[in-house]
């Protein structure tokens, strides 16, 4: 690997838009955008408050100056319509707090934090003013297989009891492992149980085949309920796969959760298009996701990811924002199912992206990749590249969160923010509020 020289940093310093908090900040972003009808924003971390925060500034541009009408994040289908009854002026949840109480799962904090009721906040109130071009808010992930389950047959209930005791009949499959997840998983996994897989199978084609004639019994908003109800029949489908094939390996179970984000954001948009207009979409979701994994050491091991999926499927109609960071605080856990800690990020390596986006010496700034010239061939160059998700375990840093990438295939455009703060959750802990010692190892003082 070369060693980066001050030449370097001049070569980025001189393509990069800095951002100053001005109105015009992600002008250069919105002409990259285009026509796009899928722009997908990443983050480096599950915890850093500026990675919410220019999202949600990028994502309400692109509301109301492109017509985008649709927020799909990295959060459990369930959950996420709560929030989109909310923003809707539909649903009983007398605020954005509350509209966001569904996020119970682990980790909360990635969408109970302060940072995402803002945003939710200012999308009710500007669905509230402009009600003929509202947008909603989205769910792309697959954990939420008992949660999906209770609103299939909710649905069924509604429209047709004999239809929701049969689909009852096929779930209670699940019944004897508590809401487990991963119990159930692992008892078919290992052959100690048998799977649910047909059941499932069946529950969603019948639902599918009966689509007609439940969109047309069903009343005012019938085809939104009947699209909730089959995406929880279809998220159950792939949930029962996800966790039935999760003790196999990393790579065949993050596989299925990518292809279901990705079909659910097709399905999404399919139907939200309307007369002949297609809809576009704003995606959230880490870095690890929503950058093409064909430009990293992760697709060689046989990983695809949505970013990749979208760029197969969209093509120039998908556009890939990465995020990246230096230094700062992150809220994030030392274990599974842990609590959200307040911790210190280390600076990022020397010859890593993070480390040489730093060394260009401008706090926060925008750099297009797309258009072939000093900077793109500079960051051509394959270096390592920091992902931190809902754990954060500095001193294995080097193992736990880099790998290995080449930035401009992986994103059209990468915004840098040097020193980054840790986002806050609605409900913190004595924990979080107390912060940590400071990151001393390895030296130990």
């Amino acid at each position: 690997m070369a060693i980066r020289t001050d030449r370097d940093s001049a070569i980025l310093r001189a393509a990069a838009h800095p951002l100053t908090g001005a109105a015009s900040d992600y002008d250069p972003l919105l002409d990259l955008v285009g026509d796009a009808r899928f722009v997908l924003l990443g983050e480096a971390t599950h915890g850093s408050a500026e990675f919410y925060d220019e999202r949600a500034r990028i994502t309400q541009r692109l509301i109301e100056e492109k017509g985008f009408t649709a927020v799909a994040v990295e959060a459990d289908w369930p959950d996420a319509w709560r929030v989109n009854r909310y923003v809707r002026g539909e649903g009983t949840d007398p605020d954005a707090r509350t509209a966001l109480a569904g996020f119970e799962r682990f980790p909360a904090w990635m969408w109970r934090n302060t940072s995402v009721l803002r945003f939710v906040e200012w999308l009710r109130a500007r669905n509230d003013a402009a009600p003929a071009a509202s947008a909603g808010f989205y769910g792309l992930d697959l954990y939420s297989l008992f949660t999906s389950i209770q609103e299939v047959l909710r649905y069924l209930e509604a429209v047709d009891p004999a239809a929701a005791q049969e689909t009852r009949r096929r779930y209670a499959c699940f019944d004897h492992y508590g809401e487990d997840s991963q119990h159930y998983g692992y008892a078919t996994g290992v052959g100690l149980s048998e799977s649910c897989q047909q059941g499932v199978q069946a529950a969603l084609q019948e639902l599918q085949q009966r689509a007609f004639d439940y969109i047309q019994a069903d009343g005012a908003c019938a085809e939104d309920a009947y699209f909730h109800a089959q995406q929880n029949a279809r998220l159950v489908r792939n949930a029962e796969e996800y966790y039935r094939t999760m003790f196999r390996g990393r790579v065949s179970s993050w596989n299925l959760r990518d292809s279901h984000m990705a079909e659910t954001l097709d399905a999404l948009a399919r139907h939200l298009s309307r007369d002949g207009k297609p809809a576009r979409i704003v995606v959230w979701e880490h870095n690890s996701h929503i950058g093409d994994a064909r430009a990293t050491e992760i697709g060689r091991q046989g990983e695809w990811n949505v970013g990749e999926l979208a760029r197969k499927a969209y093509g120039q109609d998908a556009c890939l924002i990465g995020f990246t960071t230096y230094d700062g605080r992150v809220t994030a856990a030392s274990e599974w199912d842990g609590p959200a800690l307040h911790k210190h990020v280390r600076p990022g390596m020397p010859g890593s992206y993070e480390h040489l986006l730093h060394e260009v010496g401008i706090a926060r700034f925008f750099l297009p990749l797309r258009t072939p010239g000093a900077a793109r061939d500079l960051l051509m160059e394959e270096r390592l590249e920091r992902a931190i998700g809902v754990l954060y375990l500095p001193r294995s840093e080097r193992q736990s969160h880099y790998f290995m990438a080449r930035l401009p295939q992986q994103f059209d455009a990468v915004i840098h923010i040097d020193r980054t703060s840790a986002v806050t959750p609605l409900d913190a802990t004595s924990g979080w509020h107390s912060g940590e010692p400071p990151e001393t190892y390895p030296q130990g003082l």
